[in-house]
């Protein structure tokens, strides 16, 4: 975007501004006390009638403050000496609230005097504080209520003053902050908003440095630690200022991630699932985890070369055999349920045929389990295994009760065996991959199932949290192989024929 279209966008802000906050000039004073007082009280009040501009959505329907807004909200007003990390999502609002919706509603209640703003750069803050200098000059519902807020020859880029003498600092990371004084009062109000970025984070040295700037040099230009200490950020690396803050044991610390656990949008008022994973299949599982998640991902540890490669004709493999990993059977699509179907050579090599790896319901899932039954079974035999536990049981049925349907039963088994630890049994796959014994057909690399598998892999490690669903059902499907390779061996004894030819040893 050039000079031209950002002064536009500014402008057109602007005017959203001075249109959508015009007031009802003809009220009585009596309605206009009454809303003053509520909006001193009710926070989501505050927000919707003097912001709507800000608290709209694109068709400009309001849009309700979320859970973690309010509960935010609450917090700040009632510690006067607050020390806070709100690891929020991207797209959550956190600058609009912690940066000016927050501040703005504690200057009407007369909670601070002093607000300091830090981000990467002094440039970055100073974005910030135009959007308060824009609210304070333009938004007519706040100054019809609130009173004339601009201080004539006291309203420059990086600093300004109100007509009741609150003042607004914008600095960069780094800059000195010592000798900030207002008439007296020392910051009250600072808040570090985004201060992570991605170069910082690649350099252990800088992160030290910039805590002990945060630690000594901006925390003590409060009085004697009075004051709201405020820090605000999406986690976008492992070791980052939001991270390392988000640990000290004297901090409140809130965690909001796009989705949460139970599979449903934390800021429901505003997004659907149905947009977020459309957001997540464009940018990407590792964009999406450290943006929305709060979870960065970097390349796993175990899994660093997988092959792909061209397959047999069904009819020349040894075995087929697709091994499942479902979620918990619920309604929501908040698990993975993966399956990979895998064939074994006669040369000993395992070829991944398909994979289906998403957050389905049951019945697409077994859905797809017939397609490809229906699909294979013409030119070789397949069989389906599951994992046999007290939840898969109910799914087991699930298929039972389609087969009775469509007259058609798959031919899937329990896996009884008692697990290793996962991570051992994932990574015990790491020689196939390197070897070359694991092959990921070619022909479907492009395909959204494997491309899901492909991620799970390459991002697994010990200590991770990201979905290893897809992972696991390889694993489960190569083990079976390999025994049902073993018993079908010429010289393979099973232990009671042993028994009979113990003079053999």
């Amino acid at each position: 975007m050039n000079a031209k279209q950002l002064s536009k966008k500014w402008e057109n802000h602007v005017q959203a501004t001075k249109t959508m906050a015009l007031s009802n000039k003809n009220e009585s004073p009596s309605d206009k006390n009454q809303r003053i007082e509520k909006a001193k009280k009710e926070y989501n009040f505050f927000c919707q009638y003097y912001f709507p501009h800000l608290t709209c959505n694109d068709e400009g329907k309001p849009i309700e403050n979320a859970y973690f807004h309010q509960q935010a909200a609450a917090y700040i007003f009632k510690n006067r000496r607050t020390r806070a990390v709100f690891e929020w999502a991207r797209g959550h609002a956190k600058s609009t609230h912690m940066t000016l919706l927050i501040p703005l509603w504690l200057k009407i209640n007369k909670q601070f005097k002093t607000l300091l703003i830090i981000g990467k750069s002094q440039e970055f803050s100073i974005r910030m504080l135009k959007n308060i200098q824009e609210e304070l000059s333009e938004n007519d519902r706040y100054i019809n209520d609130f009173g004339l807020q601009k201080k004539e020859g006291d309203w420059a880029d990086s600093e300004f003053r109100t007509t009741d003498d609150c003042a607004f600092i914008a600095l960069g990371r780094g800059q000195s902050p010592r000798g900030i004084i207002n008439k007296g009062h020392r910051p009250d109000y600072i808040v570090i908003d985004d201060i992570d970025d991605d170069e910082m984070c690649r350099n252990e040295s800088r992160i030290n440095d910039t805590m002990n700037w945060i630690q000594k040099a901006l925390f003590n230009t409060m009085d004697a630690g009075n004051g709201r200490f405020i820090v605000v950020g999406n986690r976008i690396a492992k070791n980052s200022i939001v991270a390392q803050l988000a640990q000290q044991p004297n901090f409140y610390h809130t965690k909001i991630n796009a989705i949460n656990d139970k599979g449903t949008p934390s800021w429901a008022e505003k997004y659907k699932i149905e947009e977020l994973d459309e957001v997540r299949k464009s940018i990407g599982e590792s964009a999406w985890q450290q943006e929305f998640m709060n979870n960065p991902l970097t390349k796993g540890s175990v899994f660093k070369h997988i092959a792909h490669g061209d397959m047999l004709p069904l009819k020349q493999y040894k075995a087929i055999i697709g091994y499942t990993d479902p979620s918990f059977k619920n309604t929501d699509k908040s698990d993975y349920k993966a399956t990979a179907v895998v064939g074994l050579t006669n040369k000993g090599h395992y070829h991944i045929l398909r994979a289906f790896v998403r957050k389905a319901s049951i019945s697409e899932m077994i859905a797809w389990h017939y397609l490809v039954f229906e699909e294979m079974r013409k030119e070789a035999p397949i069989i389906f295994y599951m994992e046999a536990n007290f939840i898969q049981d109910f799914l087991l049925k699930d298929f039972n009760e389609e087969g009775n349907k469509r007259g058609l039963h798959l031919p899937i088994k329990g896996d009884t065996r008692k697990k290793p630890d996962k991570f051992q049994r994932i990574e015990s796959l790491e020689p196939l991959f390197s070897s070359e014994k694991i092959i990921i057909n070619n022909k479907l690399k492009e395909n959204e199932d494997m491309q899901t598998l492909l991620t799970q892999l390459t991002l697994f490690e010990r200590g991770s949290r990201i979905n290893d669903d897809a992972p696991d059902a390889l694993e489960g499907a190569i083990f079976l192989l390999n025994q049902k390779n073993f018993r079908d061996q010429p010289n393979y004894m099973k232990p009671r024929n042993l028994l009979k030819n113990k003079n053999r040893f």
